[in-house]
């Protein structure tokens, strides 16, 4: 089933409550990193590997040898103990560039329940599959698994592809790179291995009416819609929180494979109906803030990485990365009011966090995270030798004071 959203741009904006001005005005709560992962360089000598999404994975037998999974993009994945130390690393297959990754515990291969890794290779359009021991990670993604959305090989090679990804139950919502598409995908065990088949799709919005009567389309390169990477599903609630990068981050109510309700809009990105003229070039956007119809909210573009830390079955909170300024917010998960602001800086064993993408937490204790912990993407690791580096950030869920 295919749906679109276009009207929801319009339902969007009568039934969201702007961000209390108070809000706004907090400072952000400086916290540090307790440990982080290994630098990853993104050049030939570093293999192109370019931290992107973490995901944690619980062992319940021995939470100490519980694991965190971080996709490399073309430097395929990289599993880490909780010190932080690489204790696997796996390849893309050829052509493959791996993008966002999720844990999806439960899934019943055979007669057995497995936990999964399920990872979007936006290289090759397709699902990665692996299976998730205490010793690490085995690929069990079934042969010739369709692509997700393009149509054909060389559609796929044009990259408008798989990208973010977050899972549920037996399904993984992906988004299509460079669109407004999410896609509802149902696992299935093929032959004692795991492939996959679409059960929903659903467009949100690319042009929004605004309040002032006129219409705010974002700025990006031509051919190239406001597209969604960041994405968690709270599985309780049934809801996912999807983060369209140059728009907002989205609510969308889900039921057993589908999407169930118009999205609503939690908070919009600051630039929300700035205009803004695309420079070649540079190949980037140019604001005209002195046109800035003051529609935004408190984030600042992109809006990226988003995980729901719970408290209760419903209760607890809803982290999301503001890429734009190095800040992250809180929400409350019932209501989805804000809570706190806050940001990673440098401290004694290692530095801030800069311009994150994908985020991860448990509220499970571990040895040294007693309240659970926060992985977070570092899009600026320091020090770099002078190389593009990047890595991932544990953070103790204590440090950030919400009880």
């Amino acid at each position: 089933m295919h749906r679109s959203a276009g009207i929801a741009a319009l339902v969007a904006l009568t039934t969201f409550s702007a961000v209390p001005a108070q809000a706004a005005q907090r400072p952000p709560r400086e916290i540090t990193a307790t440990v982080e992962t290994p630098s990853l360089y993104d050049d030939e000598a570093g293999g192109d590997a370019d931290a992107d999404d973490p995901a944690i994975w619980i062992n319940h037998a021995d939470k100490g040898r519980s694991l965190v999974i971080g996709t490399a993009k073309n430097g395929g994945l990289r599993v880490y103990d909780l010190k932080g130390r690489e204790v696997q690393a796996i390849a893309t297959p050829e052509g493959g560039r791996f993008n966002n990754v999720d844990v999806l515990t439960g899934f019943k291969l055979g007669k057995k329940k497995i936990d999964l890794a399920v990872v979007t290779d936006r290289g090759l359009d397709k699902l990665r599959i692996y299976k998730i021991e205490p010793k690490g990670l085995t690929d069990i993604t079934a042969a010739n698994v369709p692509l997700l959305f393009s149509k054909d090989e060389t559609e796929a090679e044009e990259q408008a592809t798989g990208y973010g990804l977050a899972t549920y139950d037996k399904y993984a919502v992906v988004s299509r790179r460079h669109t407004t598409r999410l896609g509802i995908f149902r696992l299935e065990e093929k032959n004692g291995r795991v492939t996959y088949k679409t059960t929903d799709t659903l467009d949100l919005p690319k042009t929004f009416r605004l309040p002032n009567g006129t219409s705010w389309t974002p700025c990006g390169e031509p051919g190239e819609d406001p597209q969604v990477e960041g994405m968690v599903v709270d599985a309780e609630a049934g809801v996912l929180y999807a983060a369209q990068e140059d728009v907002a981050l989205w609510r969308i109510n889900l039921e057993a494979g589908h999407f169930s309700s118009i999205p609503r809009i939690v908070e919009r990105v600051a630039e929300y109906g700035v205009p803004a003229t695309y420079d070649p070039e540079t190949e980037e956007c140019t604001l005209d803030t002195q046109n800035d119809p003051g529609y935004g909210g408190r984030i600042t573009a992109d809006v990226e990485g988003a995980t729901i830390y719970p408290t209760g079955k419903r209760d607890g909170y809803l982290v999301v990365s503001s890429q734009g300024d190095s800040r992250f917010f809180v929400y409350d998960r019932r209501t989805n009011k804000p809570i706190k602001t806050f940001t990673v800086t440098d401290g004694r064993s290692t530095d801030g966090v800069q311009h994150s993408d994908g985020a991860a937490a448990t509220a499970t204790p571990l040895p040294g995270y007693p309240r659970g912990l926060l992985v977070l993407h570092d899009g600026e690791n320091k020090p770099d030798n002078n190389r593009v580096s990047t890595n991932f950030k544990y953070v103790d869920w204590r440090s950030l004071n919400l009880h």
